[in-house]
């Protein structure tokens, strides 16, 4: 929360300008193309990481589908993960997030910018809706970000809470491969009281396409996920403590 409030700090002077462009380019979005209004959202990303002295490394690029949309399945540690992912993936994409939490400056433009879903967790129907829109768009080409577990705790140290199986039915209705994606240290940004210098990691996994999973319940989905997170974590701090 800290660093947050640092960031805001350092681009105050800025602000007023971004902020507008953000929120014009997001009610006019007929105006601008969606890669232009990505490279917005990158942009704007690139400059809370350089005065946060945030460092977000990529792995695992080469295992992104090279056609058609697909759904990212990451582990939630705060304010930060989306912000990474987006820094990390050069193709637009959106997200699905929870309604109540989308509508404070900055994030909202964010969103907006991205053409993202906002998710009632209290309204089942709103919810139903939701997934159907995510999966159409999906069977269109577009990429979505979705966090399974719904929500993060405080400076929660790369640990991974369970996944919820609904998340998953509007990458099955879809029929779209799945990408879990495994977030380092994400959570040390705007999360923890840690105001050094830091570098996250964003590993894009190998992807379970329709053939692997469409035998599968999606509980039964949640839980490869799930698992293939904890081991791509597990390994990086493994190696890491060896060194």
């Amino acid at each position: 929360m800290l660093r947050f409030l640092y960031v805001i700090f350092m681009n105050l002077f800025r602000a007023p300008y971004m902020i507008t462009r953000m929120r014009y380019e997001a009610d006019h979005a007929e105006r601008f193309s969606e890669e232009e209004r990505y490279k917005l959202v990158r942009h704007t990303i690139y400059l809370m990481k350089k005065s946060g002295r945030i460092t977000t490394e990529c792995y695992g690029e080469e295992n992104l589908p090279s056609e058609g949309g697909y759904v990212m399945y990451p582990n939630h540690q705060g304010k930060y993960d989306a912000l990474g992912i987006i820094s990390s993936h050069k193709e637009p994409c959106s997200l699905v997030m929870d309604e109540k939490k989308s509508h404070t400056i900055l994030v909202s433009e964010f969103v907006d910018l991205c053409q993202g879903k906002r998710l009632k967790k209290d309204d089942v129907r709103q919810a139903l809706r939701i997934i159907n829109d995510v999966a159409a768009d999906v069977k269109q080409g577009k990429k979505y970000i979705l966090f399974p577990e719904g929500g993060y705790e405080f400076n929660n140290k790369n640990k991974v809470c369970d996944f919820k199986a609904g998340s998953f039915k509007c990458a099955v209705k879809s029929k779209a491969p799945i990408v879990p994606v495994a977030l380092i240290d994400s959570y040390k940004v705007f999360n923890s009281f840690y105001m050094g210098k830091i570098t996250t990691e964003v590993h894009f996994l190998k992807p379970l396409y329709y053939e692997d999973y469409k035998g599968l319940k999606t509980q039964q989905i949640a839980a490869i996920v799930k698992e293939r997170i904890e081991e791509a974590i597990e390994e990086v701090l493994k190696n890491r403590n060896s060194r």
